[in-house]
């Protein structure tokens, strides 16, 4: 593979997909993928690899989108699509957001309850005031850093694993042998793991993202420049390799962690990312419980601000506002008042004393229903002529996405019947 640019060293190439990758493991699905831990033990660690390529397929169709198009999934769907699809996905999407931002939001509170104890709501209102601020007045190119400096909080994953007494032929045939068995347990859990790392926020995010930096880099979307396309899509499919595989290796490290203690202890039910933290203490030691906890608050302030921003991206493409982290906040009033709003719903949810996994299920509900039919849409929009010109995905990539794709719409059925 050539170089994605010239010059730039690989830290400087990743961007949008590590970014995207790192916000997949947020506190929500830290919880998810310690509850399959606990419960399964090693028995479900290969889904992480079977996940691999599905995701970073549809990343990268994502990503190419955005960076061929110059605009974003929900500009795309606005542009050749019936207003009615554009409008039911954009609401769906907003709806899921604010209820992920509210459990992710309440994890972070109480894990920082954990090492500090404080006031649950003053920290769920801290967390959200901080990311909101971030994300309004630091221009792009400083946040754009900020982000990427975050991922290295996910490495608390790994070194709980290091703490942990871990048995590694078990934890390698677990991860490398795929088993099943098809009752509803293993059913609802498989549903689980791909719901919570196929979303649809992530779709609307990367796309996004790869049109900030054409802006930031002073460049055309690759249509209007096919010269360069072959440099550009060679970035993004090591910014999306790199980014998605980080993202399952430490999913990977969190269901080792919690099958070596927890699930090995006899601990089998997990109901949140913090409980997750909490029981570790007792088995694995205070090292381990408090990396465990740093990283749910680490991944909290990166998938929070990514989760108010796509849902951000989705409203102003919907109804042509001026959009963009790039923009001052006098620039992009709506943009950023989406951003706020968004956050601050995701705050009051904590207030209203719902059951955060209650939250979190209906979150997995409303995201297990959209993204199959936006996968088809994205697949569509990918493979038309009249929207991405000469630079239609190539047929590798489409299969990939129809996997994908397929793979979703039986998960949701599945879902469905469970």
């Amino acid at each position: 593979m050539n170089p994605p640019e010239e010059g730039r060293d690989l830290f400087e190439v990743l961007g949008p997909g590590l970014v995207t990758g790192a916000a997949d493991d947020d506190p929500s699905g830290v919880g998810t993928y310690s509850q399959v831990g606990a419960q399964f033990g090693y028995g479900l660690a290969w889904t992480m690899f079977f996940g691999f390529p599905l995701l970073a397929s549809i990343q990268a169709i994502c990503a190419r989108i955005g960076a061929t198009t110059g605009m974003g999934i929900a500009q795309n769907l606005r542009r050749h699509y019936p207003v009615a699809v554009l409008r039911i996905v954009v609401l769906l999407l907003l709806v899921a957001n604010v209820i992920n931002l509210g459990a992710d939001l309440g994890a972070m509170a109480a894990a920082l309850g954990l090492l500090i104890p404080g006031p649950l709501l003053l920290y769920t209102a801290l967390f959200g005031l901080a990311s909101v601020l971030l994300e309004v007045f630091v221009s792009y190119t400083r946040y754009a850093r900020v982000l990427k400096w975050a991922t290295l909080s996910l490495f608390a994953y790994v070194g709980v694993v290091f703490v942990a007494d871990v048995p590694l032929a078990e934890a390698a045939r677990g991860t490398l042998v795929p088993s099943f068995t098809f009752d509803r347990e293993h059913a609802m859990a498989l549903v689980a793991i791909f719901g919570t790392t196929i979303s649809p926020y992530l779709f609307f995010w990367q796309a996004g993202q790869e049109v900030e930096e054409q802006h930031r880099r002073h460049v055309k979307p690759l249509m209007v420049s096919p010269r360069k396309a072959g440099r550009e899509l060679a970035r993004i499919r090591t910014d999306t390799l790199v980014g998605m595989g980080f993202s399952h290796i430490v999913a990977l490290f969190i269901v080792i962690a919690t099958a070596a203690t927890l699930h090995a202890n006899g601990v089998r039910e997990i109901e949140s990312a913090a409980q997750a933290a909490e029981a570790l203490r007792p088995i694995a030691g205070n090292l381990a419980f408090a990396l465990f906890a740093i990283g749910i608050i680490g991944t909290g302030m990166l998938a929070v601000p990514i989760l108010a921003g796509s849902a951000a991206y989705a409203v102003s493409e919907t109804f042509g506002w001026t959009e963009g982290l790039d923009r001052k906040p006098r620039e992009a009033k709506a943009f950023y008042g989406v951003i706020a709003l968004a956050t601050l719903g995701g705050v009051a949810l904590n207030f209203l004393a719902i059951d955060p996994m209650k939250a979190l299920y209906w979150a997995a509900v409303v995201n297990g229903l959209l993204a199959p039919p936006l996968m088809v849409v994205t697949m569509l929009i990918a493979r038309n002529p009249k929207v991405m010109g000469k630079l239609t995905i190539s047929r590798r990539l489409a299969f990939g996405g129809w996997l994908s794709t397929a793979v979703m719409w039986i998960v949701a059925g599945v879902f469905l019947l469970s």
